[in-house]
Protein backbone atom coordinates (compact mmCIF):
# COMPACT_ATOMS: atom_id res chain seq x y z
CA UNK A 1 0.00 0.00 0.00
CA UNK A 2 1.26 3.46 -0.94
CA UNK A 3 0.29 6.18 1.41
CA UNK A 4 0.17 9.55 -0.84
CA UNK A 5 -0.40 13.35 1.13
CA UNK A 6 -1.29 15.69 -0.78
CA UNK A 7 -2.35 19.24 -0.44
CA UNK A 8 -2.66 22.36 -3.10
CA UNK A 9 -3.22 25.83 -2.72
CA UNK A 10 -1.39 26.97 0.95
CA UNK A 11 -0.88 30.45 -0.39
CA UNK A 12 1.73 31.51 1.78
CA UNK A 13 3.15 34.53 3.02
CA UNK A 14 6.35 36.02 4.76
CA UNK A 15 4.05 35.92 7.71
CA UNK A 16 3.20 32.26 7.39
CA UNK A 17 6.42 30.92 8.42
CA UNK A 18 6.31 28.25 11.18
CA UNK A 19 2.15 27.68 10.99
CA UNK A 20 2.79 24.30 8.81
CA UNK A 21 5.91 23.06 9.55
CA UNK A 22 4.51 21.92 13.23
CA UNK A 23 1.59 19.90 11.44
CA UNK A 24 4.35 17.76 9.28
CA UNK A 25 6.51 16.30 12.16
CA UNK A 26 4.66 13.10 11.82
CA UNK A 27 4.10 12.96 8.33
CA UNK A 28 6.50 9.70 7.96
CA UNK A 29 4.40 7.77 10.01
CA UNK A 30 1.33 8.53 7.90
CA UNK A 31 2.32 8.80 4.28
CA UNK A 32 5.38 7.64 1.95
CA UNK A 33 5.31 11.19 -0.22
CA UNK A 34 3.98 14.96 -0.36
CA UNK A 35 2.26 15.89 -3.24
CA UNK A 36 1.89 20.17 -3.45
CA UNK A 37 -0.50 21.22 -6.07
CA UNK A 38 0.89 24.46 -7.02
CA UNK A 39 -0.13 27.76 -5.47
CA UNK A 40 2.17 28.17 -2.87
CA UNK A 41 2.77 31.37 -2.58
CA UNK A 42 0.60 34.02 -2.43
CA UNK A 43 2.47 36.90 -5.25
CA UNK A 44 5.08 34.43 -6.58
CA UNK A 45 7.78 36.44 -4.65
CA UNK A 46 11.16 35.11 -3.29
CA UNK A 47 10.63 35.81 -0.30
CA UNK A 48 7.76 34.14 0.07
CA UNK A 49 9.14 31.13 -1.61
CA UNK A 50 12.02 30.94 1.03
CA UNK A 51 8.74 30.28 3.73
CA UNK A 52 7.69 27.44 1.37
CA UNK A 53 11.39 26.34 1.61
CA UNK A 54 11.43 27.05 5.15
CA UNK A 55 7.64 24.89 6.03
CA UNK A 56 7.65 21.83 3.69
CA UNK A 57 11.82 21.70 2.36
CA UNK A 58 14.18 18.95 3.74
CA UNK A 59 11.14 16.56 5.02
CA UNK A 60 11.59 13.10 6.11
CA UNK A 61 9.66 12.08 3.11
CA UNK A 62 10.40 12.87 -0.61
CA UNK A 63 8.08 16.15 -1.81
CA UNK A 64 7.22 17.00 -5.41
CA UNK A 65 5.37 19.75 -6.38
CA UNK A 66 4.00 22.01 -8.96
CA UNK A 67 3.24 25.20 -9.24
CA UNK A 68 0.42 27.61 -9.48
CA UNK A 69 -0.94 30.69 -11.13
CA UNK A 70 0.41 32.71 -8.15
CA UNK A 71 3.51 31.26 -8.02
CA UNK A 72 4.19 32.79 -11.79
CA UNK A 73 2.88 36.33 -10.43
CA UNK A 74 6.18 38.11 -10.02
CA UNK A 75 8.06 36.52 -13.15
CA UNK A 76 10.49 34.59 -10.40
CA UNK A 77 9.09 30.59 -11.36
CA UNK A 78 12.46 29.61 -12.47
CA UNK A 79 14.18 31.27 -9.39
CA UNK A 80 11.54 29.36 -6.94
CA UNK A 81 12.36 26.24 -8.53
CA UNK A 82 15.74 26.62 -8.02
CA UNK A 83 15.51 27.69 -4.37
CA UNK A 84 12.86 24.79 -3.52
CA UNK A 85 15.45 22.07 -5.62
CA UNK A 86 17.84 23.27 -2.96
CA UNK A 87 15.64 22.57 0.01
CA UNK A 88 14.40 19.18 -1.50
CA UNK A 89 11.79 19.66 -2.86
CA UNK A 90 11.43 18.60 -6.71
CA UNK A 91 9.56 21.13 -8.76
CA UNK A 92 7.86 19.52 -11.84
CA UNK A 93 6.80 21.37 -15.02
CA UNK A 94 5.88 18.66 -18.14
CA UNK A 95 8.46 16.48 -16.34
CA UNK A 96 8.15 13.15 -14.58
CA UNK A 97 10.13 11.75 -11.51
CA UNK A 98 10.21 8.36 -10.76
CA UNK A 99 10.44 7.54 -6.32
CA UNK A 100 11.22 3.94 -4.20
CA UNK A 101 8.79 3.37 -2.00
CA UNK A 102 9.99 -0.11 -0.25
CA UNK A 103 9.56 -2.63 -2.75
CA UNK A 104 7.76 -0.66 -5.25
CA UNK A 105 8.25 2.51 -7.44
CA UNK A 106 5.94 5.58 -8.35
CA UNK A 107 5.89 7.83 -10.99
CA UNK A 108 4.43 11.49 -10.61
CA UNK A 109 4.29 13.69 -13.66
CA UNK A 110 3.33 17.45 -13.52
CA UNK A 111 2.71 20.59 -14.82
CA UNK A 112 0.70 23.85 -13.97
CA UNK A 113 -1.71 23.38 -16.47
CA UNK A 114 -3.76 26.14 -17.77
CA UNK A 115 -7.18 26.90 -18.77
CA UNK A 116 -9.40 26.67 -21.82
CA UNK A 117 -12.81 24.94 -20.65
CA UNK A 118 -14.18 21.91 -21.01
CA UNK A 119 -15.63 19.10 -23.80
CA UNK A 120 -18.28 21.19 -25.88
CA UNK A 121 -17.33 24.35 -23.94
CA UNK A 122 -13.82 25.47 -24.32
CA UNK A 123 -11.69 27.80 -26.39
CA UNK A 124 -10.05 27.10 -29.50
CA UNK A 125 -6.74 28.44 -31.04
CA UNK A 126 -8.58 30.41 -33.75
CA UNK A 127 -9.30 34.45 -34.26
CA UNK A 128 -7.23 36.92 -32.42
CA UNK A 129 -3.52 35.99 -31.19
CA UNK A 130 -4.50 36.38 -28.04
CA UNK A 131 -7.29 33.46 -27.75
CA UNK A 132 -4.72 31.46 -30.46
CA UNK A 133 -1.43 31.98 -27.57
CA UNK A 134 -4.45 31.04 -24.93
CA UNK A 135 -5.92 27.94 -26.51
CA UNK A 136 -2.28 27.01 -27.38
CA UNK A 137 -0.87 27.50 -23.76
CA UNK A 138 -2.96 24.99 -22.92
CA UNK A 139 -2.67 22.48 -25.53
CA UNK A 140 1.34 22.87 -24.98
CA UNK A 141 1.21 22.01 -21.37
CA UNK A 142 -1.35 18.96 -21.93
CA UNK A 143 1.16 17.39 -24.25
CA UNK A 144 4.21 17.57 -22.03
CA UNK A 145 1.97 16.19 -19.56
CA UNK A 146 1.40 13.59 -22.20
CA UNK A 147 4.49 12.56 -22.96
CA UNK A 148 6.12 12.97 -19.35
CA UNK A 149 3.17 10.60 -17.88
CA UNK A 150 3.46 7.58 -20.87
CA UNK A 151 7.47 7.95 -20.26
CA UNK A 152 6.88 6.60 -16.50
CA UNK A 153 6.69 3.13 -16.15
CA UNK A 154 6.08 2.61 -12.55
CA UNK A 155 4.02 0.41 -10.13
CA UNK A 156 2.07 3.26 -9.39
CA UNK A 157 1.72 6.81 -11.53
CA UNK A 158 0.30 9.99 -10.64
CA UNK A 159 -1.10 12.82 -12.44
CA UNK A 160 0.31 16.49 -10.47
CA UNK A 161 -1.38 19.19 -11.98
CA UNK A 162 -2.83 22.83 -10.68
CA UNK A 163 -5.47 23.27 -12.99
CA UNK A 164 -8.32 20.84 -12.99
CA UNK A 165 -8.51 18.34 -15.63
CA UNK A 166 -12.34 17.20 -15.15
CA UNK A 167 -15.15 19.57 -14.46
CA UNK A 168 -16.41 16.97 -11.96
CA UNK A 169 -14.31 18.53 -9.14
CA UNK A 170 -15.52 22.15 -10.18
CA UNK A 171 -18.70 21.67 -8.83
CA UNK A 172 -18.91 24.93 -6.16
CA UNK A 173 -17.73 27.01 -8.63
CA UNK A 174 -19.35 29.80 -10.55
CA UNK A 175 -19.93 27.81 -14.10
CA UNK A 176 -19.12 31.63 -15.31
CA UNK A 177 -15.25 30.45 -14.66
CA UNK A 178 -15.28 27.00 -15.10
CA UNK A 179 -13.13 28.21 -18.56
CA UNK A 180 -10.54 29.50 -15.90
CA UNK A 181 -10.43 26.54 -14.13
CA UNK A 182 -8.93 24.10 -16.06
CA UNK A 183 -9.00 22.16 -19.39
CA UNK A 184 -10.59 18.81 -21.35
CA UNK A 185 -6.74 18.35 -22.96
CA UNK A 186 -5.30 17.90 -19.38
CA UNK A 187 -7.80 14.96 -18.38
CA UNK A 188 -7.61 13.37 -21.98
CA UNK A 189 -3.91 13.57 -21.39
CA UNK A 190 -4.40 11.40 -17.97
CA UNK A 191 -6.77 9.00 -19.70
CA UNK A 192 -4.47 8.36 -22.41
CA UNK A 193 -1.57 7.28 -20.24
CA UNK A 194 -3.83 5.14 -17.68
CA UNK A 195 -2.59 6.38 -14.32
CA UNK A 196 -4.03 5.17 -10.90
CA UNK A 197 -4.68 8.76 -9.72
CA UNK A 198 -5.11 12.72 -10.61
CA UNK A 199 -4.36 15.10 -8.44
CA UNK A 200 -5.19 19.18 -8.60
CA UNK A 201 -5.56 22.41 -6.76
CA UNK A 202 -6.98 25.72 -7.93
CA UNK A 203 -11.06 25.55 -7.52
CA UNK A 204 -11.13 26.69 -3.91
CA UNK A 205 -15.07 26.23 -3.77
CA UNK A 206 -14.71 22.67 -5.91
CA UNK A 207 -15.67 19.49 -4.46
CA UNK A 208 -13.03 16.82 -3.44
CA UNK A 209 -13.86 13.99 -5.29
CA UNK A 210 -14.31 13.66 -9.32
CA UNK A 211 -13.33 10.81 -12.25
CA UNK A 212 -12.06 11.62 -15.95
CA UNK A 213 -14.32 10.03 -18.97
CA UNK A 214 -11.80 6.96 -18.93
CA UNK A 215 -12.60 6.22 -14.95
CA UNK A 216 -9.32 7.39 -13.69
CA UNK A 217 -10.23 8.81 -9.96
CA UNK A 218 -9.34 12.69 -9.43
CA UNK A 219 -9.03 14.73 -6.13
CA UNK A 220 -9.37 18.27 -5.65
CA UNK A 221 -6.39 18.81 -2.72
CA UNK A 222 -6.87 22.80 -2.52
CA UNK A 223 -6.79 23.05 1.42
CA UNK A 224 -9.97 24.62 1.45
CA UNK A 225 -11.41 22.02 0.09
CA UNK A 226 -10.28 19.25 1.97
CA UNK A 227 -10.73 21.18 5.35
CA UNK A 228 -7.04 20.47 6.69
CA UNK A 229 -3.34 20.38 6.18
CA UNK A 230 -2.81 17.63 4.02
CA UNK A 231 -5.58 14.47 2.33
CA UNK A 232 -3.92 11.27 2.53
CA UNK A 233 -4.33 8.71 -0.54
CA UNK A 234 -4.01 5.03 0.04
CA UNK A 235 -3.38 3.14 -3.08
CA UNK A 236 -2.75 -0.60 -3.74
CA UNK A 237 -0.54 -0.53 -6.73
CA UNK A 238 -2.39 -2.73 -9.25
CA UNK A 239 -5.92 -1.13 -8.17
CA UNK A 240 -7.34 2.21 -9.75
CA UNK A 241 -9.51 2.63 -7.14
CA UNK A 242 -7.83 4.79 -4.19
CA UNK A 243 -9.34 5.39 -0.70
CA UNK A 244 -9.19 8.88 0.63
CA UNK A 245 -8.43 9.15 4.83
CA UNK A 246 -7.91 13.06 5.88
CA UNK A 247 -6.15 13.68 8.31
CA UNK A 248 -7.80 16.26 10.47
CA UNK A 249 -5.59 18.74 11.93
CA UNK A 250 -5.48 20.25 15.43
CA UNK A 251 -4.15 23.52 14.04
CA UNK A 252 -6.18 23.80 11.45
CA UNK A 253 -8.08 26.90 12.32
CA UNK A 254 -4.38 29.40 12.30
CA UNK A 255 -3.63 27.85 8.73
CA UNK A 256 -3.12 31.25 6.03
CA UNK A 257 -6.50 31.98 4.59
CA UNK A 258 -6.68 30.75 0.94
CA UNK A 259 -7.35 34.33 -0.93
CA UNK A 260 -8.02 34.61 -4.77
CA UNK A 261 -7.43 31.77 -7.21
Amino acid sequence: MMRIAAVGDVHLSEQCRGRIRPELADLAERADVLLLAGDLTRLGTMEEARTVASEFGDLAVPVVAVLGNHDYHSDRAEEMTSLLGAHGITVLEGTGVTLPIGDRTLGIAGTKGFGGGFAGKCASAFGEPQMREFARHTEELADKLHSALCDLHTDVTVALTHYSPVSDTLHGEPPEIYPFLGSYLLGEAIDACGVDLALHGHAHAGTERGTTPGGIRVRNVAQPVIGTEYAIYEIEPGSKWPDAALRQSPGKGDRPSGGTR
